[in-house]
């Protein structure tokens, strides 16, 4: 089986390991002081926290799930929704070349993270989404995501 691997760098270890639990709905099968990892079956993924002493900025535009229907956007929203995440939601958005049903949820450290079924290509670059908008980050500060560079 191929798997693949994603490692982030993170500030808060404890509050990435939780957060990571509820997103993808298990425990970690490693967990040291300065590092964790979670193995996942579905989808298939070897994804790692690496601690550092600071992060500095999203070095991702963003990382995302595509289901197969606007009802497991849904029931995902649903579900963390319940576990106290906050999930800004997007429905029947024009971006990245396609029309979508999506939310999205931002873990510790800034990185966001979209569960999202597409309905349809586009022939054109919209931006009424925040995947190819700049989106407000702290006060002032704006940033822009690299999802549609």
């Amino acid at each position: 089986m191929l798997k693949m691997h994603v490692g982030i760098n993170v500030t808060n270890l404890n509050k990435s390991i939780e957060f990571y639990s509820k997103i993808f709905n298990v425990e970690p099968v490693k967990v040291k002081p300065d590092y964790a990892k979670f193995l996942l079956d579905y989808p298939g993924l070897n994804f790692t926290l690496n601690l550092k002493d600071e992060v500095s900025g999203n070095q991702v535009g963003h990382f995302g799930f595509q289901v197969e229907n606007l009802q497991e956007v849904l029931q995902h929203k649903e579900r963390l929704e319940k576990l106290g995440f906050f999930a800004r939601e997007e429905m029947d958005v024009t971006c990245c070349y396609a029309t979508q049903d999506k939310f999205w949820v931002t873990d510790p450290d800034g990185n966001e993270w979209e569960f999202f079924y597409t309905k349809g290509d586009a022939e054109n670059m919209e931006t009424d989404s925040a995947c190819c908008t700049t989106q407000p980050e702290k006060e002032e500060t704006k940033t822009s995501s690299s999802c549609c560079s």
